[in-house]
């Protein structure tokens, strides 16, 4: 089993900024990108950005330059550091990671459980 487990979200002041963690434990052997999505109220799941297991970033256009995601391989932890937040930034924001298992050596998707964002003032 792989469990993907999320921290940080909250509620913020537009402009503010916020740090979200989604640390993976379990029957890992490594672990190959990983995704941190959102959803806001009445809307489909988004991507919001991705990185490799090289560390290479991707963005959408509505975070690219104030969104910024890291990985700690060896914690087997991705982050998102939320800067200059803004309203519509509002979501329930959801990690993924694409894990190659050491219980039976295949490569399955993992979800975290979601982690409100609110910016409001």
């Amino acid at each position: 089993q792989v469990q993907l487990v999320e921290s940080g979200g909250g509620l913020v002041q537009p402009g503010g900024s916020l740090r979200l963690s989604c640390a993976a434990s379990g029957s890992i052997l490594s672990i190959n990108d990983m995704y941190w999505y959102r959803q806001a109220p009445g809307k489909q799941r988004e991507l919001a950005a991705s990185i490799t297991s090289g560390g290479s970033p991707n963005y959408a256009d509505s975070v690219k330059g104030r969104f910024t995601i890291s990985r700690d391989n060896a914690k087997n932890t991705v982050f998102l550091q939320m800067n200059s937040l803004k309203p519509e930034d509002t979501a329930v924001y959801y990690c993924k990671m694409v894990v190659y298992r050491r219980t039976d050596y295949t490569i399955r998707d993992y979800w975290g459980q979601g982690t409100q964002v609110t910016v409001s003032s």
